[in-house]
């Protein structure tokens, strides 16, 4: 582990508040729930977690053996695959100290992580939030770094899908099937090309994905 006094860029980070890619935690006491976190950093862009700060900002300081120990188990046991991360120490000018792990965005997505009865799910990062990935989420991170070839034509039922989220401004899964009738692993499987190839776009709404046409900037 990597000991830092450099405070100034430590202040730096903390005045920047929670963001997509930091989280800051008083301490850790559930390695499972901490294994969301890190699945959610690890399949969106990567991130930052600083322990021994709380939400406001205000250095608590942690005791940084239990907490590097919680933060090995978190990656190691509750995330499938094992997360990869970096832990660095700063010490602070008071005596405290704050513990800093850095997790890089994984190049082969999705990370799991299991919860109390040792089910996986996969997490994306959104703002400052863990939301937990939908099959459509799921398909694209597995996708994403694949060839997607080019469109040379929509189908009827690819224009009439595109028509229905043109109507909508955000549409679960579940309420696109039944708007357009078409089955549910079909729309699966044509919002998952639409967002790859760019045209379709997820949100996050009270916890869950909803889905709209892009729109030209």
């Amino acid at each position: 582990m990597k000991i830092s006094e450099n405070t100034k860029l430590l202040y730096q980070w903390i005045a920047q508040g929670e963001h997509q890619q930091q989280d800051f935690k008083f301490e850790i006491s559930n390695a499972k729930k901490i294994a969301k976190t890190l699945s959610a950093f690890a399949n969106t862009q990567g991130g930052r977690l600083l322990i021994g700060v709380k939400d406001n900002g205000r250095i608590a300081g942690v005791e940084s053996e239990e907490e590097l120990y919680m933060i090995e188990s978190a990656a190691d046991i509750f995330c499938t695959p094992p997360v990869k991360y970096e832990s660095e120490l700063f010490e602070m000018e008071d005596g405290k100290h704050v513990l800093c792990i850095n997790i890089p965005k994984e190049n082969n997505p999705p990370i799991y992580a299991k919860d109390e009865q040792g089910r996986i799910w996969a997490y994306l990062r959104y703002n400052d939030q863990n939301i937990l990935a939908d099959k459509v989420q799921l398909e694209v991170l597995k996708n994403r770094s694949k060839p997607k070839g080019e469109f040379i034509s929509y189908t009827q039922e690819e224009e009439y899908l595109l028509d229905t989220l043109e109507e909508n401004l955000g549409i679960t899964i579940n309420k696109l099937a039944k708007a357009t009738q078409i089955s549910r692993t079909k729309v699966i499987e044509l919002l998952t090309k639409f967002t790859l190839f760019d045209v379709v776009h997820a949100e996050p709404q009270n916890n869950k994905f909803v889905y709209l046409l892009k729109t030209e900037q």
